[in-house]
Parts: C-alpha cells; structure tokens; sequence
C-alpha cells in the first residue's frame, strides 16, 4: 500500500511539469502559426503593389461604395501620355509640392502639421494613392497604420510617375465623378490632354472637398486659391522638383 501511495504522489507531482511540457510545443505552434499568416499577408500585399505597377486599378473600395450610393459613378481610365503637364503639376503643387523629394512621407509637412495641430497637408500623393487603392476612407489607426506599412513598397516599386497616374485617375473631383478625364469633361466639356493652366488649377483647387466645391463655378476663395497653384505649379517646374515625372 505504501507503494502504491508514493507511486500516487509522484505521479500527481509529475503532472503540472507534464502539462507544462506539453503546453509549450502550443505555444510554439501559435507563434508559429501567426508569423506564418503575417508572412503570407505581406506576400499578398507586394503582390498586390507589383501589379498595381501594370494593371490599372479598374475601382477602388471607395469608387464602389459610391456607386452602390449613387447608382453609378462618371469614371474613365486615361494614361498619363493624355493628361495634360499642367495637370499633373497643378495637382502636385497643390497637394504635395516636395513630391519628387520624398520616399512617401514628407517629414517637413508632418512636423509642421504637428505643431500647428492639424493633420492638412501632411499626407503625401503617395499616401493618399494607397488609401484611394488599396484601402477605405476614414481616419482609423488601423487604416493609418496599414497606410502607413504600404506607401514605402509603392515607392520601392513604382515610379513617381506612376503614382500620379494613378492618383489623378482616382481621385473624386465631384459627387460621383472620379478621375481627371471624368473631371476635366464634367466640368470644362473638354478631354484632360486640352486643359489649360486656369483649368487645371480649378480642378486641382477642388481636391480637398470636392463634394462641397466647383471648378466651372469657383468661388472667390477658390480662385485665390487656384491662383496660388498656378504659381505652385510654375515654381516647381522652374526648380527642378517637377523632374520626377516629367522626365
């Protein structure tokens, strides 16, 4: 009996270290289990950005919701060899002047946004392109740090002139009007190729609030402030910060 008694014991003292044992190959197995689901996301997502370098986006998550809302939406697709120079640089004048001089992030701007306690202007073209692509609106953590993790591989695989391509074909200009061949026929009843300076600095003026704001009949903030894009735009054509996707 006594035996047996210290046979029981040992065998209850043996159990926590064996439960132990066993629950470490557990948690191994979850941890390995995460990174292989995190390693198989970040496949996804460089994949997704390389072919975002040759297939052009035909919607976008935002476009979609907007459609569904307005039971349709105005959307061409146009290459950048048919949008007009002017456009291009008004659009980087008035949204992201140092464009050609950053890797995604303008760390100027966020430093100064900071200080004057707003977030306007701190998101670069490069941001604003992968949340149009290949997110949803709206000011989330989840959403900024998703942004966040994607714009440095949009940069490491596309060209600045392929950002602004697709940018400036995604972009909502009105109510259910996205994309500047969509824009420059709703507003001016001509092709993105024929846009004039004036036009092109309208459009561009819109960007921030295009729901609330009119290119064909801009009110005179508006002018001032497609004034203030022209000399933009003319600027960094004169100082070479143009060059990027001009050349």
């Amino acid at each position: 009996m006594a035996k047996r008694a210290t046979k029981l014991k040992s065998k209850i003292k043996a159990k926590p270290i064996a439960d132990k044992q066993q629950a470490l190959p557990l948690r191994k197995r979850v941890r390995r289990t995460v990174w292989r689901a995190l390693a198989i996301a970040f496949l996804v997502v460089v994949g997704a950005v390389l072919l975002g370098r040759v297939v052009n986006p035909p919607t976008t998550a935002y476009m979609f919701s907007e459609s569904r809302r307005l039971g349709g939406v105005d959307h061409e697709w146009v290459p950048m060899r048919e949008i007009a120079p002017v456009m291009v640089r008004a659009v980087v004048a008035a949204e992201d002047a140092n464009f050609c001089q950053h890797w995604g992030f303008d760390l100027k701007a966020i430093k100064l946004a900071i200080a004057q306690g707003s977030n306007r202007g701190a998101s670069t073209l490069s941001q604003q392109t992968v949340k149009n692509v290949y997110l949803w609106h709206g000011r989330t953590w989840v959403r900024k740090a998703l942004e966040a993790g994607i714009t440095p591989l949009v940069e490491a695989f596309w060209s600045k002139r392929r950002i602004l391509e697709v940018y400036l074909n995604v972009a909502e200009f009105d109510e259910g009007v996205f994309g500047v061949e969509a824009a420059a026929r709703h507003y001016f009843n001509v092709g993105p190729e024929a846009l004039t300076e004036r036009q092109a600095s309208q459009l561009a003026a819109v960007l921030p609030s295009p729901k609330t704001r009119s290119a064909s009949r801009p009110s005179a903030r508006l002018k001032k402030r497609a004034a203030q894009i022209r000399s933009g735009a003319a600027t960094i054509r004169a100082d070479g910060r143009a060059a990027c996707f001009e050349s």
